[in-house]
């Protein structure tokens, strides 16, 4: 079966970077479009970032423009989310999630993938 693996959250100060990683498996991970989203207590999942299958698009939220870059290792089946000058806002757990039938139109929203892992979390504090 599909499972999706989160690795690399934790604890940081404001300003500080961190990578997290995604793999993949039971799925031809390069076949796929990749998402990431957050969700902070008592919110729902927030759209962060989206690549495609070959990594050649990505989409960010608002929030994640110019902070944070999505990237894949097809060879891998492994996607990054590299996070630089982190904010407290930003603590959350963090999910990757593999698209679904409904991606096209709808990859900012969790209703877009199919596939989910177990989150990571990342706590960041000044």
């Amino acid at each position: 079966q599909v499972q999706l693996v989160e690795s690399g959250g934790g604890s940081v100060q404001v300003g500080d970077s961190l990578t997290l990683s995604c793999t993949a498996s039971g799925l031809s991970f390069s076949n796929y479009a990749m998402g990431w989203f957050s969700q902070a207590p008592a919110e729902g999942r927030h759209f962060v970032a989206t690549i495609s299958g070959d990594g050649s698009v990505v989409y960010y939220a608002d929030s994640a423009t110019g902070r944070f870059t999505v990237s894949r290792d097809n060879a891998k089946n492994t996607m990054y989310l590299q996070m630089n000058s982190l904010k407290r806002e930003d603590t959350a757990v963090y999910f990757c999630a593999a698209e679904g039938v409904d991606y096209k139109g709808k990859y900012d929203l969790d209703i877009g993938y199919d596939y989910w892992g177990q989150g990571t979390q990342v706590t960041v504090s000044s």
